[in-house]
């Protein structure tokens, strides 16, 4: 057995008798949220395997089959378990692959934000003078902006420069882009916080001594030790990116129709709800409050976990 084996076979157990184990494993809510979050994830990831059909293919599309209600309705189908939208495509694939697009774009945002908000804080918080005041006035400002507007504004930016094909194939990119200046201001206000802590302490003060540069103390010796809090911002933020996502889909600012994501058909099943056809807009919009519920509950638990606070 090679030294690799033998550290895993010693973390697991150590895992299981840390205190983070023992907090998780003592809230059944928090296990629940952790179950749903992995298994929507993983269902999303898997959408092209296990999607009982490709709701993109347009020679798999049925017209005849459009409006047909879930299995357990009387003309309910098992070929189409959730029931079809006006298109004839099914709803649990379409739920399926439009969950991968709003899982992929709170993601993205959130790592985006992250890497930017943690430079940023980083450099403010340890370098100070004018560099830190530049960068909180940005901070500020961009604050003083909802994610909405700022995405409403990028939208509008990207579409007065672009064809209206090319703004589609980058539309993806600009909500990304658009959520993510959205939260890197409260993520470089936390590090920047925690860094002007960090920096005033022995081992900082040890690396100087040892001619270490700024930016080596800033990755190797202060990043560690901030990153506690920027973990608990990320997670709460990723449910508001997945949220935000679909706010801007419903608009019809997000994703375009030809890849719906979760907003995308909570938009258009929106058309069917007083028509009699809830489905459409009921079980996109139930895995949606699912997704962001559960994501939301283990970002509460990261926070009392890790705040020291509030043990």
């Amino acid at each position: 057995m090679t030294m690799d084996a033998n550290q895993k076979l010693k973390f697991l157990p150590a895992l299981r008798d840390s205190d983070v184990w023992y907090k998780f494993t003592a809230s059944p809510l928090t296990v629940a949220a952790a179950l749903i979050a992995l298994a929507m994830i993983v269902c999303a990831v898997l959408a092209p395997w296990i999607a009982p059909h490709d709701p993109f293919d347009p020679q798999s599309i049925d017209l005849m089959n459009s409006l047909i209600p879930p299995v357990w309705s009387p003309n309910g189908s098992w070929d189409f378990i959730l029931g079809t939208d006006d298109q004839g495509r099914d709803l649990l694939s379409a739920i399926l692959y439009g969950a991968r697009i709003s899982i992929l774009v709170g993601f993205v945002s959130v790592g985006f934000a992250v890497i930017v908000g943690l430079m940023a804080g980083l450099i403010s918080g340890y370098i100070g003078g004018v560099l830190d005041t530049v960068i909180m006035r940005i901070v500020d400002i961009q604050m003083t902006f909802p994610a909405i507007m700022v995405a409403l504004l990028v939208d509008g930016i990207t579409r007065s420069m672009l064809p209206k094909d090319q703004h589609d194939s980058l539309a993806i990119f600009v909500i990304i882009f658009s959520l993510g200046l959205s939260i890197w201001p409260q993520i470089a206000r936390t590090v920047r916080a925690s860094t002007m802590v960090e920096k005033n302490r022995e081992y900082v003060q040890a690396a100087r001594v040892m001619g270490r540069s700024a930016p080596v103390i800033m990755l190797r010796h202060v990043m560690p030790n901030v990153l506690g809090p920027v973990l608990v911002i990320a997670t709460i933020n990723l449910g508001v990116a997945i949220l935000g996502e679909a706010t801007l889909s419903f608009l019809g600012v997000g994703i375009s129709a030809s890849e719906p994501s979760l907003g995308t058909l909570i938009r258009i099943g929106n058309n069917f709800l007083f028509s009699g056809e809830r489905w459409i807009v009921l079980f996109p919009g139930l895995t949606l409050a699912l997704l962001v519920l559960s994501v939301n509950l283990l970002g509460d638990w990261l926070r009392d976990v890790l705040d020291p606070k509030l043990r």
